[in-house]
């Protein structure tokens, strides 16, 4: 094993010491939806609040980030940290043997599941910033004023609970899908239908010799620089791209940043648990695996003004229903095609020249100046068609919906771009993103 983990080290990884509920928790009342989600959406997460009541649930780990403006802030994230501290001290935590856990997951809109393992990446190999070259990379610009909040969470948390899921390159399907192969043979975790008809998922403990040792001997082929040159044309290999969850990753690496420094001295400061982030690996070539694009509400805005900074940046508008406009956006084209929607009107917005290489930047280069001239305009990024046009339609807002993303070029971009424009992409809609189940300890 001791030869495994030197493998795994070298490829950026560690077999965490999973964490997950004790005998006779209510799984479906344990796990809730990634923090990031239905972020203009306080309904839904008091829905939650009312469903999971006083049961021991990840609602109680997590900060909604619906709540972030709210004055009680503060008090929100020492609540967070004190139900920690309680979950682990009432032994409501059951700690695994070092593994990895593989995972089957159902959603509402897929007809195949989509299948992740979840395991510890090293933050040291992980860089965000502009131009890194690290095998963990992120793939959208990342927003540093957005980590304090995110930071004081983790800064005095004894656990961390992943929404992070970064992706691999693997095309011939060699790093997880055999362990999929096998996974009736594997010993089961859970298998439970999620909360709000938001599918279902199952795990299976993945700790046996010789499921370590294939995974290893194929990401070590991933990671082969002079295969990876071949294809890519750089040095530089990219193995795991960040796809959900970049800024819970950034904070991680914050934090540890924050350990390392004030533990110099320590000569055993390199293995504190804190310098690994759990997260769930997925291959982007998973049959269940969507990309869909993130799309734009702004508020208090003047809708004549916006449409009038589209139309000087080359577009044109035409006025159509707003299933036309979501149907002409989703066609394939050299086009960057918008869908608009507000209280007062639909269509569609064509970009017959566009600028930038992504939909995601030609618009973003409109909204940006349009947010700073207009201090009073908020924007928001929505994951779904529904929630956009529910937002949208309310008076004062309007929306903006993006094409799809082409993830079969999804790397290729990334090494040649390297970050993409802010929130471009979404791997599935809100209620198949990452519900928080697993934790692992980040203190000594």
């Amino acid at each position: 094993m001791s030869n495994l983990n030197e493998r795994f080290a070298k490829l950026g990884v560690r077999l965490p010491e999973v964490q997950l509920p004790s005998a006779g928790t209510d799984y479906q009342k344990w796990a809730v939806v990634a923090c990031d989600q239905y972020s203009s959406e306080h309904e839904y997460w008091e829905s939650v609040a009312k469903l999971v009541g006083q049961a021991p649930s990840t609602l109680n780990l997590i900060f909604p980030e619906c709540y972030l403006e709210d004055e009680d802030k503060a008090q929100r994230v020492q609540r967070i940290q004190a139900s920690m501290k309680d979950y682990l001290a009432k032994g409501l935590l059951e700690t695994h043997k070092p593994g990895f856990v593989l995972v089957e997951r159902y959603t509402p809109f897929e007809k195949h599941p989509r299948k992740g393992l979840v395991i510890a990446v090293d933050l040291e190999a992980y860089q965000y910033g502009k131009g890194v070259t690290s095998a963990i990379r992120p793939t959208e610009g990342t927003i540093v004023e957005r980590l304090p909040p995110r930071m004081d969470i983790r800064r005095g948390a004894p656990l961390e609970l992943p929404h992070i899921m970064l992706l691999i390159d693997d095309p011939a399907r060699t790093v997880i899908e055999p362990l999929y192969a096998k996974a009736a043979s594997l010993p089961k975790l859970y298998d439970f239908k999620l909360m709000k008809d938001s599918g279902s998922i199952k795990g299976w403990h993945v700790s046996d010799a010789a499921s370590l040792e294939s995974m290893a001997a194929a990401l070590e082929k991933l990671a082969d620089q002079k295969a990876y040159q071949a294809k890519y044309g750089s040095p530089d290999v990219l193995l795991y791209a960040v796809g959900d969850g970049n800024h819970s990753l950034a904070t991680a690496k914050a934090i540890w940043e924050e350990i390392k420094k004030a533990g110099a001295s320590d000569k055993d400061i390199m293995n504190h648990p804190a310098r690994y982030a759990l997260v769930e690996l997925v291959n982007i070539y998973d049959e269940g695996l969507p990309f869909h694009p993130i799309h734009r509400v702004l508020f208090k805005a003047d809708e004549a003004a916006l449409l009038a900074d589209i139309t000087a940046a080359g577009a044109s508008f035409e006025p159509m229903s707003w299933d036309a406009a979501v149907k002409k956006a989703d066609e394939e084209t050299s086009e960057h095609r918008f869908a608009f929607v507000s209280a007062k009107k639909t269509g569609l917005i064509r970009f017959a020249k566009p600028r930038a290489n992504l939909a995601a930047g030609t618009i973003q280069e409109i909204l940006d100046p349009f947010l700073k001239k207009n201090a009073g305009t908020g924007i928001d990024y929505i994951h779904g068609t529904d929630s956009l046009a529910t937002l949208a339609k309310k008076d004062g807002n309007l929306g903006l919906y993006l094409p799809p993303i082409d993830k079969s070029s999804f790397f290729a971009t990334v090494i040649r771009d390297g970050v993409m424009p802010r929130k471009t992409f979404s791997m599935g809609e809100a209620p198949e993103k990452r519900f928080y189940i697993e934790s692992r300890k980040i203190t000594r």
